[in-house]
């Protein structure tokens, strides 16, 4: 067991995550992929309006049954995919089948729909995994119909949506004073905003491994910038699409947006667009901390190419001059001088601190 643990240093390709690059990149949109079913759900009900909120925690969905029409906005958050609890609750709020697909479905790219008088939209929710370093994904689904909005959630133990169920409490807050749109709205922009929370980690992951690259550019940092780069794709390939669904809201002429709901997608499409600029800037930066690495590399072989040549040059006259001396002739000057070797030695020796000094003067190393 200890073994295994220094095992993994020794294969240089095991410091290249290719698993996490399957997962990034195999992705068939025409190929269908099973869901793993929940073993339970968690079922979360918002009723409220100006004046009172109640929460339910309904055991079954054909409970929530009881808050369609209650002349309440209402806010089913379901945490857990069933392929029968969702087709039951589409059934009873009238939400098309297609719809249903794309809420049981498998890596769809976020979109927006509008059917039958329901806006639906699909994106990820974004969480930075602080052991691992990847950037892991929700997929998340939100139903807006005619005083309700559905959320369904994969992942039951964590959600970016606490800070609304505590402004649901307050009988003053913005939220209890609109409508479902409203709410619709609060879920995407908290959504976004936690995006920006996620690049921070990954501009400080940035930060710390191009300080690594100054220090030391080996394998091990060339191995950090690819598995970076990887967490960048899955970041853009989330942020981008946001922005159509937002343009969708802006631009639907549907009964279930007010008007001065609207502008509020507008703040929301700025922070879109902001995310997606810095998502290209971490990507420029990945780019440069590339060429860095590179250069950086360069430069170190340089260098020990240039203490090479030095030595190689200091060693020349020593070469030539015992090459000189060790010539089969019958007469070679101070041959059978008594100080013959002294002068030669000391000539091996004179010459090259003279060529170090010049070499000095000249600023080549």
């Amino acid at each position: 067991m200890q073994q295994n643990k220094y095992l993994k240093y020794f294969n240089l390709f095991s410091l290249f995550d290719t698993k996490r690059t399957r997962d990034i990149f195999q992705v068939n949109p025409t190929r269908p992929v099973q869901r793993e079913e929940a073993a339970a759900i968690h079922i979360n009900v918002y009723d409220y309006n100006a004046e009172k909120m109640e929460v339910h925690t309904p055991n079954e969905i054909n409970q929530c049954r009881v808050f369609k029409d209650n002349q309440h906005i209402s806010w089913i958050n379901i945490d857990g995919i069933r392929k029968k609890d969702i087709e039951a609750i589409c059934s009873c709020y009238n939400i098309h089948p297609l719809i249903q697909e794309d809420i049981l479905s498998v890596g769809q790219r976020p979109k927006m729909d509008e059917m039958d008088n329901i806006l639906f939209c699909l994106l990820n929710m974004l969480y930075f995994n602080e052991k691992t370093g990847d950037v892991e994904q929700e997929q998340i689904s939100i139903v807006l119909g005619k005083d309700f909005v559905i959320s369904f959630q994969e992942d039951a133990t964590r959600d970016v949506f606490d800070s609304i169920r505590e402004k649901l409490k307050l009988a003053n807050s913005k939220l209890r004073q609109s409508g479902a749109d409203y709410l619709c709205y609060a879920l995407l922009d908290m959504i976004v905003d936690h995006y920006f929370l996620v690049m921070d980690k990954l501009g400080e992951r940035i930060e710390m491994l191009e300080e690594k690259i100054i220090r030391s550019s080996n394998t091990r940092a060339l191995a950090e910038i690819n598995d970076l780069r990887k967490e960048l794709i899955v970041l853009k390939r989330n942020v981008v699409p946001v922005r159509d669904i937002i343009n969708g809201f802006m631009r639907s002429d549907s009964e279930l947006l007010e008007e001065r709901t609207t502008k509020y997608f507008k703040d929301v499409h700025d922070h879109i667009l902001q995310a997606n600029e810095f998502a290209e800037n971490y990507r420029d930066m990945m780019m440069n901390l590339q060429d860095l690495y590179l250069s950086n590399v360069n430069l170190r072989l340089n260098e020990v190419m240039k203490v090479m040549t030095i030595v190689t040059c200091l060693l020349a006259p020593a070469t030539v001059i015992g090459g000189i001396f060790g010539m089969n002739f019958n007469i070679i000057p101070l041959t059978h001088h008594q100080d013959g070797f002294y002068i030669a030695v000391a000539a091996m020796f004179v010459i090259p601190v003279l060529m170090i000094i010049i070499f000095k003067k000249r600023g080549w190393f």
